[in-house]
């Protein structure tokens, strides 16, 4: 009796070493699942917080038939930005702008947007000011308008202007 007894000890022994082993292979693996997790949305807030877009300028060039908006704007975060159909532009009268979208060959009357950088490479680097022509649809109209930019990842901006004088 006394081996079989020895024998099941044994067998317990290993089998609790065995589940030990398992369990703390398991935290491991579970701990490692929250770090890269938690060091991917840290990452993911970085870039958020380093891509800050902010309006500088923005006025009606009243001088084409239709007239269409120019906005001037500084890219103040650190990061450089590239990715043009990922940014909503809002422009229009106050309580009333619309959604414009981009497109590299934006032109009156198209209902869209293009980006000119300063230095003329399509990278809106940090610091460095773009124009930003909005092409509507139709005619412009009102007193007081508004311009907002709004990247996919990132702190955009908003600006309040009147219309130019007559």
């Amino acid at each position: 009796m006394g081996f079989s007894l020895t024998l099941s000890h044994i067998i317990m022994v290993i089998a609790s070493v065995c589940l030990a082993s398992l369990f703390s292979a398991y935290a491991f693996y579970t701990g490692n699942l929250v770090q890269n997790e938690l060091a991917q949305n840290i990452n993911n807030y970085k870039i958020t917080v380093n891509i800050r877009l902010e309006i500088v300028y923005a006025t009606i060039n009243d001088t084409t038939t239709p007239p269409h908006f120019v906005i001037y704007a500084k890219n103040t975060g650190n990061l450089p930005f590239s990715d043009f159909t990922s940014l909503d532009v809002y422009v229009g009268e106050y309580g009333k702008a619309q959604l414009y979208t981009y497109s590299k060959t934006a032109s009156l009357g198209g209902g869209n947007f293009n980006i000119s950088t300063a230095d003329g490479d399509n990278v809106w680097e940090p610091r460095e000011t773009a124009v930003i022509k909005v092409y509507p649809t139709g005619s412009v109209e009102g007193v007081v308008f508004e311009a907002k930019l709004v990247p996919s990842k990132g702190i955009g901006s908003s600006y309040i202007f009147p219309a130019p004088p007559s």
